[in-house]
């Protein structure tokens, strides 16, 4: 018999390609997930996956079979939130992705003005700069630099994150300021690797041309976090957001270099299922984002 409970079993197990991660994501055990699934298969005379020691795969009727069932879950939630809508009190857990320096400098911050206006929504905030899997993951909503292509996701514009140079007053202790971005080549650099083209930085000069400087360094990070800390202990001249150094600008622990032109600027995106119904708590935060003042 196919219960809600089977149905939403048998996708954690698609979408995770496991048995035991499904029982983890759905907070039961591996044997329940199992007798669920099996109990689905007796009950059509149907096998959903082939199963051997190291995987599991779809078989065709389990391809049909998660087809429908994706959906279906689809059209119960948006029930389940048509009701809450009528009550005009949005409610649920909301998953949120952000890169790890926007989150930590800015989502850290606006989360909890959210939760005042909506405290009976449930906010989980997720730090990862490797790339994300929006539905196996369970992410609502996906905050990320530059657009994506996949037609099944909206985009929704933020705000742009620039970047500016910046050294340490250590390690520039010693060395000639450069005041061009041509003179970045005499110096070492701090590659993040989160970024197209980090050895390449492109800068927009004043009277609207454009410069692109290949720079070298020793040290690399695909964190944007990590960088910075390797900025602030002295490594070399390094890209950084704005706003993730701050307070070191303030305290001269950081100096910005080049402010004569503009280093690369990040433009952020709300990201979300191209639905037709999108859930109450996601509409909420889609709309409180637009609103900010970044």
């Amino acid at each position: 018999m196919d219960t809600l409970a089977g149905v939403r079993t048998v996708v954690a197990v698609v979408e995770n390609s496991s048995f035991t991660i499904a029982a983890d994501k759905l907070g039961i055990s591996k044997g329940l997930v199992s007798k669920q699934v099996s109990q689905i298969e007796a009950a059509h005379n149907i096998r959903l996956f082939n199963r051997n020691s190291r995987k599991i795969s779809l078989t065709d009727a389990g391809a049909n079979y998660y087809q429908h069932a994706r959906k279906l879950l689809e059209y119960y939630e948006q029930m389940l939130d048509s009701v809450v809508t009528q009550q005009n009190t949005p409610s649920g857990k909301l998953r949120i992705s952000s890169p790890i320096a926007f989150g930590e400098h800015v989502m850290t911050r606006l989360l909890p003005k959210f939760s005042q206006l909506y405290p009976q929504i449930k906010l989980e905030l997720i730090l990862q700069n490797q790339p994300v899997d929006m539905l196996k993951d369970g992410i609502d909503i996906r905050i990320k630099s530059g657009k994506v292509s996949d037609s099944n996701m909206i985009a929704r514009p933020v705000c742009k994150w620039p970047l500016i140079v910046c050294a340490s007053a250590k390690y520039l202790a010693d060395k000639t300021l450069p005041i061009t971005p041509q003179q970045l080549a005499e110096h070492q650099c701090v590659l993040d690797k989160h970024l197209d083209d980090n050895t390449n930085w492109l800068f927009g000069c004043k009277d609207g041309g454009d410069i692109t400087v290949a720079v070298n360094g020793v040290l690399a990070s695909n964190n944007p976090q990590a960088v910075v800390n390797m900025i602030k202990a002295g490594g070399g001249i390094g890209l950084a957001a704005r706003q993730s150094v701050a307070a070191e600008l303030q305290s001269g622990e950081l100096i910005e270099l080049l402010s004569d032109y503009q280093s690369k600027v990040l433009d952020i995106y709300l990201i979300y299922p191209h639905r037709q119904h999108i859930a109450q708590k996601t509409q909420c935060f889609i709309d409180f984002m637009l609103s900010q003042d970044f």
